[in-house]
């Protein structure tokens, strides 16, 4: 039998139906065995992969791989639980390093996982506020620039560790750690580029012959392998590796590498601050952080519902946005307190959901099941992972979320402003970060839209003849057509034409019935432009005024006011104008009735 999709309507989901929307609706749609049986083995599949990627994406923030461990068990399910999208798999994502790791190196991990904390509150607030719609209106350049900055800061940041370089310190910025591993080119290691390579190589070559068996499964292993193979036939090499990189201290004892335990609670504020001090949480503190919080909601968000759009595409499902920001931001709240880093939807990880037959989110949270039950079974093992071999499958992430080929098709194909809107978000998000790039991006944006919408919004003012209306209009009116929304930007240089208006003018009919949208600068140019014509004693006559317009006109009491009229259409509007010219006294205001939705313009 046919199932029925799971489908978000137009009219927004009830704020507490939100928690677990996806969930409920495969329940009430019936979940089968069989449904369950494809959910468990899509979670294991996404286990597999996400467990080599949650350990290298929080060696890429500064921290030790458990923690990104952490956040692929606690947010990976609390987030699949209470979502709005049946296919997303959430966790530590690629995106985030280049946030993360300047907030490690400036305020420690209780800085880390604190900011975790208020991005997540701000999540929960935007999906509150029914925000998550919105992102879809961030523009396109600028989303391609920022997400290829961040891959490129990302791959860049992989030649220590592929390379074995040992810098001197841990610079904060992009800029100064690309100079620091300069510095450290001395201490190339020939041995951990091989590692590397190989590591590379295979996840690359892999997949062309078999997407059956997750690449990674079989790379990581072999790259132990190589590492075993080079330090028998180069005794003096010694490869690093987690177990030798990281070390953590548990009831007193110092393990190396894993801890084979799960996830246990801790405190976020009582973990230690930059370089093992004490850290202490005040008012200070937490404004300061607040920056690299809101950084964390914003990306989570843009990710997270890029990600579900991408499931909805390949499972023909449709998720709910509001949902999902709720959801990301309970997981965000949650998971710092098991020492977990910030989540978000990850798309490959995603995509490789559905791939696998996943039916439902329970897919998902098998998926947060299986890392948990490998922490618990193979830890040991896991700290002989070569660091190279880490930092090549974060070159591969890097370059496949830079979607290359896009890049370069959009800087070919698309309008050189959309160029350097892309050109700008990229170069900043390198140079600077992230925030930096789309905000600027953003603004870029918004310029570029009210300078097309200024060229969209066309006005012209005849006298003596209008084609539209009755041929020869009656000596003293003139009829002044507006078409294209009135909005800042294009309201001033719409209203500029109203100065055209002799002085032997005695009344002016306004054309509004393709004005579908106006915003308090059109309003204010709309006011403006008419109070001129009220101390001339010109009528002013409003014609086929559209509902979003007339709502707006209603509460600024335009109705009210002496020598404006309104009219339903162009016809009724130029016979009182034509009265007015006659002698007739110009007919008092009426208050309005909106919404007053004009008749489509060929019917004027």
């Amino acid at each position: 039998m046919a199932r029925t999709r799971y489908t978000a309507s137009e009219a927004a989901i009830p704020l507490g139906a939100l928690p677990a929307a996806a969930l409920r609706a495969v329940l009430q749609e019936g979940y089968s065995r069989r449904d369950f049986g494809r959910d468990v083995l899509a979670g294991l599949v996404v286990g597999i992969v996400a467990l080599p990627l949650a350990m290298a994406l929080a060696i890429g923030v500064g921290v030790a791989p458990q923690h990104g461990l952490a956040t692929a068990i606690i947010a990976g399910f609390v987030v699949a639980l209470l979502g709005g999208s049946r296919m997303q798999v959430s966790g530590p994502t690629a995106a985030f390093i280049v946030i993360l790791a300047p907030i490690h190196t400036k305020f420690g991990m209780a800085g880390l996982l604190i900011s975790g904390l208020l991005g997540g509150a701000i999540l929960v607030v935007m999906g509150i506020l029914r925000l998550g719609r919105l992102i879809q209106f961030i523009p396109h350049p600028v989303t391609t620039g920022f997400t290829a900055g961040i891959a490129t800061v990302i791959a860049t940041l992989q030649i220590k560790d592929l390379c074995g370089l040992e810098l001197a310190g841990n610079p904060e910025h992009y800029l100064e750690r690309v100079y620091a591993m300069f510095e450290a080119r001395n201490t190339f290691s020939l041995g951990e580029l091989l590692i590397g390579v190989t590591t590379l190589a295979l996840l690359v070559v892999l997949p062309r012959f078999t997407r059956r068996v997750p690449a990674p499964l079989v790379a990581l292993p072999l790259s132990v392998l190589v590492s075993w193979v080079l330090t028998r036939l180069l005794p003096e090499f010694e490869p690093a590796t987690i177990a030798n990189r990281f070390q953590t201290t548990v009831a007193g004892s110092v393990i190396h590498g894993i801890p084979q335990l799960p996830p246990l609670p801790i405190l976020p504020w009582h973990t230690p601050g930059p370089e093992g001090t004490t850290f202490t949480l005040g008012l200070t503190e937490l404004r300061l952080l607040l920056s690299g919080a809101f950084a964390i909601a914003i990306l989570g968000a843009i990710e997270s519902l890029l990600s579900a759009v991408v499931a909805d595409g390949m499972a023909r499902t449709k998720h709910d946005p509001d949902s999902e920001l709720i959801s990301l931001g309970v997981g965000n709240l949650i998971v710092p307190f098991f020492g977990g880093i910030p989540a978000t939807g990850a798309i490959a990880r995603t995509a490789t959901n559905v791939r696998a037959g996943a039916r439902s989110p329970i897919a998902a949270m098998t998926h947060a099941v299986t890392v948990l039950a490998a922490v618990l079974a193979l830890a040991p093992l896991l700290g002989y992972v070569p660091m190279s071999a880490l930092a090549a499958l974060l070159l591969l992430v890097a370059w496949n979320m830079s979607d290359a080929k896009h890049f370069v098709h959009t800087m070919r194909v698309a309008p050189k402003s959309d160029v350097a809107v892309l050109l700008t978000c990229y170069v900043l998000t390198v140079g600077l970060d992230m925030v930096v790039g789309v905000s600027v991006g953003m603004v870029l944006a918004a310029l570029l839209f009210m300078r097309r919408m200024a060229e969209v919004t066309q006005a012209r003012l005849a006298a003596g003849t209008h084609p539209d209306v009755l041929g020869t209009l009656p000596p003293g009116v003139a009829v002044y057509e507006i078409s294209g929304p009135l909005f800042f930007g294009a309201a001033q240089k719409a209203m500029a034409a109203l100065q055209l208006v002799e002085d032997r003018t005695k009344a002016v009919v306004l054309l509004l019935d393709e004005v579908h949208a106006m915003d308090a600068t059109g309003l204010v140019a709309l006011e403006s432009a008419l109070e001129p014509l009220r101390k001339n004693r010109c009528l002013a006559i409003l014609s086929g005024v559209r509902e979003q317009p007339m709502a707006l006109l209603k509460k600024a009491r335009l109705d009210q006011r002496e020598g404006v009229v309104f009219s339903t259409n162009a016809r009724e509007a130029v016979a009182v104008a034509g009265r007015h010219v006659g002698g007739e006294p110009a007919p008092a205001p009426t208050p309005l009735t909106p919404p007053a939705a004009a008749p489509p313009a060929q019917h004027r």
